[in-house]
């Protein structure tokens, strides 16, 4: 059984979950700099083994895995510094928000033989399994386009004075779910164009960046893809419309994936339309806090994962060159935003000499 810790307690709660329930990892030390938050995780899974130094972490030889859940900012440092002390690295998404610091961090761990998997949770989520699982077996033909969407009420975010802050965008926050999923099923994407604006609802609470944001990308293939976000503006109900969802439309049928809802439609290759949802249990298992605030569910799922492909010898994806090509792909799209402009991906990776 392979021994993970935790470092950033925020969104490392779900990790935790994740980490005790499941039986192919021993979660033996959680890490965050503020100790009141340390203390609150301990209490609330009576687990105590915790610091606020990361050394700490880093120079446990019994630890094989350091899962990081801290700011963007900080992710390329603490993943350096854990491949250099022999760590495999979890690292939740987006993977860094520099890329000149890609490099090095390939380089690192091509040299250290240590894996770095990036924790993309949406891709572990039920439906979107199903879905790529349907995929894989030819149910719905050959791939022609991809409709991503991530659209939520988040007015009250904006009470929040750090979302008011010019460096805060959800480009990067929000829309990294559905453009991971663009990228999943259509990896070699050429070029994007977008437009975007801050809506009056936006205006009014002090925003500095765009909240409404429409994309189109095209593949090196010719296929293209869009997606689409909308963040300070009422939804539908959800038997409706979804939060977040992603539609797959191919050459002999047709599927879409919706989250929260646990829900997933199918027209197959023989003209059959089913709708799956799941049931009592299963939701349980995927959001086990109060609403669905965390999703602890997910994470095991991928942690899982990641722990099989260490002892199996096999790629977990998204692995980092995944990572990378998404913060390049979101560094376009936001580049386009900018300028109005279509945006070649090549461009940005050339400018960091990736």
């Amino acid at each position: 059984m392979l021994k993970i810790a935790i470092l950033g307690l925020g969104e490392g709660r779900s990790t935790m979950s994740a980490a005790i329930e499941s039986s192919k990892l021993e979660l033996v030390k959680i890490c965050d700099r503020n100790e009141d938050l340390c203390k609150q995780r301990a209490k609330e899974f009576d687990f105590h083994s915790y610091t606020t130094n990361y050394e700490d972490l880093l120079n446990d030889a019994s630890i094989d895995i350091i899962a990081i859940y801290t700011p963007d900012h900080l992710h390329a440092q603490h993943v350096k510094e854990a491949l250099l002390h022999g760590k495999h690295v979890v690292c939740t998404k987006p993977f860094i928000d520099d890329l000149s610091d890609a490099k090095e961090l390939l380089e690192l761990s091509e040299k250290t033989g240590k894996k770095v998997f990036i924790g993309q949770s949406s891709r572990f989520f039920e439906p979107a399994k199903r879905q790529r699982a349907d995929y894989e077996a030819g149910l719905i033909g050959d791939l022609i386009t991809i409709e991503a969407q991530y659209h939520a009420d988040h007015r009250w975010f904006l009470k929040k004075e750090w979302s008011l802050l010019q460096s805060f965008k959800w480009l990067y926050g929000g829309l990294s779910h559905p453009v991971d999923f663009i990228r999943w099923y259509l990896p070699n994407i050429q070029e994007v164009m977008g437009y975007g604006m801050i809506s009056s609802n936006g205006q009014a609470a002090g925003l500095k960046n765009e909240d409404t944001m429409h994309f189109i990308f095209k593949a090196t293939d010719g296929r293209i893809a869009r997606v689409s976000g909308v963040y300070t503006s009422p939804t539908q109900p959800a038997q409706r419309d979804s939060g977040m969802s992603t539609i797959l439309r191919a050459t002999e049928g047709a599927s879409q994936a919706d989250y929260h809802e646990l829900r997933y439609a199918v027209t197959d290759k023989t003209g059959e339309e089913k709708v799956i949802t799941w049931g009592d249990s299963t939701i349980k298992y995927y959001f086990r806090f109060e609403g669905q605030s965390h999703h602890g569910g997910e994470y095991q799922n991928y942690l899982e994962y990641f722990v099989d492909s260490i002892e199996q010898g096999f790629e977990a994806y998204p692995n980092m060159e995944e990572g990378i090509g998404t913060v390049a792909l979101l560094q376009a799209m936001d580049k386009s935003l900018q300028t109005g402009m279509p945006v070649k991906i090549a461009d940005i990776l050339n400018e960091y000499g990736l």
